[in-house]
């Protein structure tokens, strides 16, 4: 995520949907918004909600942000319409077999002229990891699809979103997960696994001048991920005519999310 393209300011109500760990969630309570961090996961939002409190007594997040966790289903999200005002959907629907009724609920809970930020696996780095690596795919709640940008922007549009731009990050964790599909994805004590690791750490730690123009110029070509930035159009731009946002009654159960 670039926060610079992608500007959450004091106030804002932001839904982090499949936060994970909550990276994401983290940075956009430091920025002093009202974030929700919402995951199936229910370990994930337990080590997400003791890190809100750890912000908290640190003073690292505004006195007048608040932060919550929300566990559910990107299928059939607990929120009203339009409740949002930014959303990140970071590396999740590529998890969720029905992935377009995902992108109506963004939609629906997403105010009109609201801002919405998706990554998932760029296309051809994910598709070397399911050459490489069987497990790393079928794994339970593991990777359904390989996304190309093309067809995730079609789909977005297609739901109703407006596509602003995208880019390509995090070029040097690709041949890390490479490694990790070579010689076992779940063999993190492997040495070149592990030595990769550890440069990845230091580079998120140290961040040196030497990795971060070496990942600029990988981004494009070899980024593990692809970031697209979207928007709802305003109320006087909407269609009129049906409910593109909302499922009603009968809504299925995620698989993962």
């Amino acid at each position: 995520m670039d926060f610079e393209r992608f500007r959450v300011t004091p106030g804002e109500r932001v839904l982090d949907m499949g936060c994970g760990a909550g990276r994401h969630a983290f940075e956009v309570y430091r920025r002093g918004a009202h974030v929700v961090a919402f995951d199936l996961d229910a370990d994930e939002l337990a080590g997400v909600e003791k890190m809100f409190g750890a912000m908290r007594l640190a003073g690292e997040a505004p006195e007048d942000a608040t932060a919550e966790t929300v566990r559910g289903d990107a299928l059939d999200m607990p929120f009203p319409d339009e409740h949002f005002d930014k959303i990140i959907a970071s590396e999740v629907l590529e998890h969720i077999p029905d992935d377009m009724r995902a992108m109506r609920e963004l939609l629906r809970v997403l105010k009109p002229g609201g801002q919405l930020a998706v990554t998932v696996p760029a296309w051809l780095p994910e598709r070397i990891c399911w050459a490489l690596s069987e497990d790393y795919h079928t794994a339970p709640g593991g990777h359904v699809r390989i996304y190309t940008r093309a067809e995730l922007e079609a789909k977005l549009k297609a739901t109703g979103f407006q596509v602003q731009g995208h880019h390509h990050a995090h070029g040097l964790h690709s041949p890390y997960w490479w490694i990790k599909c070579a010689v076992g994805v779940n063999n993190d004590g492997h040495p070149l696994a592990k030595a990769y690791h550890q440069l990845l750490v230091w580079d998120i730690v140290k961040r040196p001048l030497a990795t971060r123009l070496a990942e600029r110029v990988l981004n494009p070509l070899i980024g593990k991920s692809v970031v697209v930035y979207l928007a709802k159009p305003a109320a006087r731009d909407l269609p009129d005519a049906g409910d593109t946002a909302g499922e009603g009654a009968g809504r299925e159960t995620a698989d993962a999310v």
